[in-house]
């Protein structure tokens, strides 16, 4: 396969060949009509997403997400690689589960699906879960989280983060103090206090990030940061890694974008956990994501069908989809503001999610001999978020009706072309569900 007249980040023109998953050919483009491949008529080819944060929701929820319909809609968001959460049904708690979902990838072979396991059995955050056992199979584990629950107790934290060390896994938390957030809905503040819904304090948060910063110091272990939403958290993470704490932290695009003042008319679309925070909390994320201090944009993609989001506020599900939408949220916040360039953008959401999980055929750079993992984006159109066609299983997204910069067009998974002109490509065989 040839991609010709594609742009690179640094502005080069380059055509591209791929032979058998690998790029075998980068040379500069020259004038003249294409006669074989693709023609990228100078549209932005950089390495494919990683996501080390998704929800797909099988087992158990296979009315919300499935691994195959959140393939579809990774591939839709140009990620050619996502990281399933364990808060399935049954936990993804023992080697079972997770080559089960690790198989279901396979089989769609739409993009890299690779299981996250759980911390503690059933999530309960009592005994550890079955890590080793989960790190030695077929999925080869090694991102472990609890994620919807906080790993609350000091002591299990400690142990999970020795524990991993033996086979350099990583510990990703959830950080909510949960004395601290009974009953909590939306961000604790003076739009809660205004509306009447019990608040969500910053200190729930940030308690648990500085705790947990230190274990990681004494013993010695990987910690990574889930979905840090509070000024207070940046400055936590940034004072960690002056100190050599081997902490890594991401941010979701919702939170770079959205503020609590829109749960005002307490819609449940906007209900989400962690929840949306001010816009002072929005810029310093921002920064901290300029800066690097916040590694990586993660989109905790968290489907629910309508009789979950349609609904009052306190009955509400908390959770976005984000998958198809978080790139051009993250140009919008980020590179449209001038905070971060392209080569900036590729790092925070492909090349550092890759180092973190240890993903080694991802976030390479576009050179001869790297793995195809490739997407296309077309910088000079715009689109508008129609929910009713997004290729998840749920639609409950925040960004319905908004003009968004940057359409993706081309996606190559391993060498695969998987998503023409924005639709995915089926395989054949196993196009139903």
């Amino acid at each position: 396969m040839k991609i010709s007249n594609a742009k690179l980040a640094n502005g080069n023109l380059v055509n591209v060949e791929i032979s058998n998953g690998v790029i075998t050919k980068v040379d500069k483009a020259t004038a003249g009509n294409v006669t074989d491949g693709i023609d990228a008529k100078s549209k932005l080819l950089i390495p494919g997403l990683v996501d080390l944060h998704t929800h797909l929701r099988e087992p158990g929820r296979e009315d919300a997400e499935t691994v195959l319909t959140g393939s579809r809609s990774a591939v839709a968001g140009g990620y050619t690689a996502i990281s399933a959460m364990a808060n399935t049904n049954p936990v993804a708690d023992n080697a079972g589960v997770v080559e089960q979902i690790y198989r279901l990838g396979k089989s769609a072979g739409l993009v890299d699906v690779n299981p996250i396991g759980a911390v503690t059995r059933g999530l309960l955050g009592e005994q550890l879960a079955e890590m080793g056992a989960m790190a030695d199979s077929i999925a080869k584990v090694r991102i472990f989280s609890d994620d919807g629950k906080c790993v609350f107790d000091p002591l299990i934290m400690r142990r999970a983060l020795e524990y991993v060390k033996t086979f350099n896994g990583i510990i990703a938390q959830h950080a909510q103090e949960p004395r601290l957030t009974v009953n909590a809905q939306m961000n604790e503040g003076i739009i809660s206090a205004r509306i009447g819904l019990p608040g969500w304090p910053a200190i729930a948060e940030e308690a648990i990030i500085a705790r947990d910063i230190l274990l990681a110091e004494h013993v010695q272990s990987r910690l990574h940061i889930c979905h840090v939403t509070t000024a207070g958290g940046v400055e936590l993470i940034r004072w960690a890694k002056q100190r050599g704490i081997q902490v890594t932290a991401e941010v979701t695009p919702h939170h770079l974008l959205l503020t609590d003042e829109l749960v005002e008319n307490y819609d449940p679309i906007y209900k989400v956990n962690p929840p949306l925070r001010t816009q002072k909390d929005v810029q310093a994320l921002r920064e901290g994501l300029a800066e690097g201090v916040i590694d990586i944009v993660a989109t905790d993609h968290a489907p629910h069908p309508s009789e979950d989001k349609d609904c009052e506020f306190q009955a509400g599900a908390f959770g976005m989809v984000g998958l198809e939408t978080a790139l051009s949220v993250v140009v919008k916040t980020m590179i449209e503001t001038k905070l971060m360039t392209w080569p900036d953008l590729i790092d925070r959401m492909s090349v550092a999610p890759a180092r973190i999980a240890g993903y080694a055929n991802q976030g390479n750079e576009i050179a001869v001999g790297k793995s195809a993992n490739l997407i296309l984006i077309d910088l000079e159109k715009n689109w508008r978020v129609d929910r009713d066609k997004l290729k998840s299983k749920s639609k409950n997204t925040p960004f319905n009706g908004m003009e968004m910069p940057s359409v993706i067009t081309d996606v190559f998974h391993n060498g695969e072309h998987v998503l023409q002109e924005s639709q995915v490509v089926e395989k054949k065989s196993e196009s139903n569900e």
